[in-house]
């Protein structure tokens, strides 16, 4: 390649470039304005970077890649049933130590007792990242033990268990007996049992049913997590019984007492029940002479014998203290029990006691107190029950015992307006338009 310059055109095009003063001064200018943005362009990115603490220099690429590697919360649940030999240490040992399940046992104490987990209730262990988080028990039907750890401490509570309700009608006629009439509407037995507890101050399910009766009941249905989970309350219900009618309304009348009502606001419940034994039959009524069918002789009865399996539940009828307790040759295991107004009732022949009744026991209506047997002189399993008015035998079925309280008159205008929906709802099936409006304003159809 030829590098020698031509001197003379070199001029030549000098000469011819600044022979235009205008276009020269033009290209000067352009070249100043370039050269000092560049300078301030370099001074600027250095001041900028120096005024900003080391460490702190980031940009939106950075952000989002620290936001995209933050760690994942791993949520673990265990479900499970409480079964045989299953205890707090069993269930929780893994997750915590020996000391914080002392110290869980002491905190739960006065809620709820962690050695009364019982076989058969559904329980719920949560775990975040392996650690335990929390364990939910169901204590009951109605209510939950929640046990939460939250930084190294627990937080102990008793909560309602979360149902979906709803309230339905349902309907019946009995032809053999209540169990029969309840399962062939399609419920379960449970219904049955609640029913017969309402008026079991009334009605003898034993002696008093005949072919005919009738119910109808507005009762509350429980769902969990979409499926059923049993029975909740009777709001409302009527039993006809030799074509007499019983109706009944769930009512609180202050002070947190619950009881059920008749529609003018007479409590149903008394001082006795009709029968310490829901659902069963009798062999042998109250006499004064009877045929003893182990002694072949002849000698008083005064009690009513009810035939029912071993181990059907046996129920005080009134609220009393246990004053005798044991067994002897001819009553085998036996009860007494002392009321007010001086009665007292003996339940004889039970194949055992129930857990915690002993000497002295206050007892409420309706509780446990044994389950039936055949213990001393008798032929087969039954309860042998007998009452006494101040030491002397009277028959149960012919005691006529005053109710509890009525309604209280501040609360009776709130009793009447809860009633009158339901009792509509029983007669009819649904609910007054007066509570939801004509159905064109409401939506029902």
């Amino acid at each position: 390649m030829n590098f020698n310059l031509n001197t003379h055109n070199l001029s030549s095009v000098i000469r011819s470039l600044f022979a235009n003063r205008r276009l020269a001064l033009l290209i000067f200018l352009f070249l100043i304005v370039v050269n000092v943005n560049f300078f301030f362009f370099l001074g600027g990115v250095t001041q900028t970077e120096g005024s900003i603490p080391p460490g702190e220099l980031t940009t939106a690429t950075d952000a989002k890649i620290e936001l995209s590697f933050e760690p994942e919360i791993v949520k673990q649940e265990k479900t499970g049933t409480i079964k045989k030999g299953d205890t707090i240490t069993a269930l929780l040992g893994r997750y915590l130590s020996t000391q914080q399940i002392l110290q869980l046992a002491h905190q739960s104490k006065k809620i709820f007792p962690l050695s009364k987990l019982c076989i058969g209730q559904p329980y719920k262990l949560c775990m975040i990242d392996g650690q335990f988080n929390s364990f939910l028990y169901d204590i009951n039907r109605n209510e939950q033990l929640l046990i939460h750890q939250h930084e190294n401490e627990f937080e102990i509570s008793r909560i309602p268990i979360d149902y979906d309700v709803t309230t339905e009608v349902v309907k019946g006629t009995i032809t053999s007996n209540l169990f029969d009439a309840v399962t062939k509407i399609g419920e379960e037995a449970e219904l049955a049992i609640n029913l017969a507890d309402i008026y079991a101050w009334d009605i003898d399910f034993i002696l008093d049913i005949r072919a005919g009766d009738s119910f109808n009941a507005v009762i509350e249905k429980r769902f969990l997590e979409g499926q059923p989970a049993g029975y909740g309350r009777i709001l409302a219900a009527e039993f006809v019984n030799q074509g007499k009618s019983y109706r009944a309304i769930l009512f609180s009348d202050g002070n947190g007492n619950t009881d059920y009502y008749d529609p003018e606001g007479k409590n149903l419940r008394k001082a006795f029940l009709k029968a310490p034994l829901s659902f069963t039959h009798i062999s042998s009524g109250f006499t004064m002479r009877r045929f003893h069918p182990i002694t072949k002789t002849w000698k008083a009865h005064p009690a009513i014998d009810y035939v029912a399996p071993t181990g059907t539940p046996i129920k005080t009828v009134g609220a009393g203290t246990v004053v005798r307790i044991g067994n002897t040759r001819g009553n085998g295991n036996f009860i007494e029990i002392h009321h007010t107004n001086g009665y007292s009732t003996l339940y004889l022949h039970m194949s055992k006691f129930a857990k915690g009744i002993k000497k002295g026991k206050r007892v409420n209506p309706g509780q446990t107190i044994g389950y039936v047997g055949s213990t001393g002189l008798a032929t087969g399993p039954h309860l042998c029950f007998r009452m006494r008015k101040d030491g002397m035998p009277v028959n149960p079925n012919k005691v006529k015992m005053p109710s509890a309280p009525a309604v209280s008159s501040e609360n009776m205008a709130e009793f009447r307006t809860l009633a009158a929906p339901l009792l509509a709802r029983l007669r009819d099936g649904e609910i007054l338009q007066a509570m939801l409006g004509s159905p064109s304003e409401s939506g029902v159809r």
